[in-house]
């Protein structure tokens, strides 16, 4: 069994740090890109809204973080022409990172084909270009069946990573999603795809579960921040932590 700062070595460059709160402001941006280089090491990235992309890519220049950005969030809606422009603008803004929220409530109603045609553009757009996560939002799709089918939609149309959750429903990351989902993964038969829990995960411990699991089913050794990401705001305090040796007040958030 891991101590808590093996797993917080281990977690500590797999965290997309993430700022997506409605009230964000460019100092926020400012306080974010500074977190996110720690005497310890960096995280993989910033997750931040489109607004914000230029000012992160300038502050975070030479350092080795991504910047990540949200298109068609957090509502998941079916307007493919608009989510195609906001995404080629986000990338010409410089996002190394493209989080799609997948059309989740026409899936659910039986509508695949939006769905598809919504990955497959904007992984068009992506290709070559950003890195493409497909947030399915599993918790509102609920049924296990539904969300392995639209994690293979979305592996099957190109993303590079599925991701469970916005950060924004009653019900974000749980171990019992993640294990659909990279199960899903593992029959899809591509290890250089990737999964991205996110939302509540608020301490080392919570890392360590996140990453058991993923060895368990996709093999020791197939988790790094090419592969497998933790969405998070609040987790990057224990982490830091548990690498001074301590344990630090779980912070609310995303």
């Amino acid at each position: 069994m891991s101590s808590r700062k093996e797993i917080a070595e281990r977690a500590l460059g797999l965290i997309d740090l993430t700022n997506l709160n409605d009230d964000c402001t460019s100092d926020a941006i400012i306080e974010l890109c500074e977190r996110a280089r720690t005497k310890f090491g960096n995280t993989a990235a910033v997750c931040v809204f489109p607004d914000f992309v230029s000012q992160s890519k300038e502050l975070l220049s030479g350092s080795g973080v991504k910047v990540a950005t949200v298109v068609n969030f957090p509502s998941g809606g079916d307007e493919v022409r608009a989510t195609m422009h906001e995404t080629k603008k986000a990338v010409a803004d410089g996002a190394d990172e493209i989080d799609l929220v997948l059309p989740y409530t026409a899936f659910k109603n039986g509508d695949s084909d939006t769905a598809r045609s919504m990955v497959s553009t904007i992984q068009a757009v992506t290709h070559n270009q950003a890195k493409l996560k497909v947030i399915i939002e599993s918790g509102k799709l609920v049924d296990p069946t539904l969300i392995k089918q639209a994690s293979l939609l979305s592996l099957e149309e190109g993303a590079d990573f599925i991701k469970t959750s916005t950060g924004k429903v009653e019900i974000n990351a749980t171990l019992e999603t993640a294990e659909i989902m990279l199960s899903a993964l593992a029959e899809f038969g591509d290890k250089t795809r990737g999964f991205k829990p996110a939302g509540g995960i608020k301490t080392v411990e919570d890392c360590g579960a996140y990453l058991d699991l993923a060895d368990r089913i996709m093999g020791a050794g197939w988790a790094s921040a090419a592969t497998f990401r933790f969405g998070a705001s609040g987790v990057l305090g224990d982490v830091l932590a548990a690498l001074e040796g301590g344990s630090a007040d779980t912070v609310e958030g995303y």
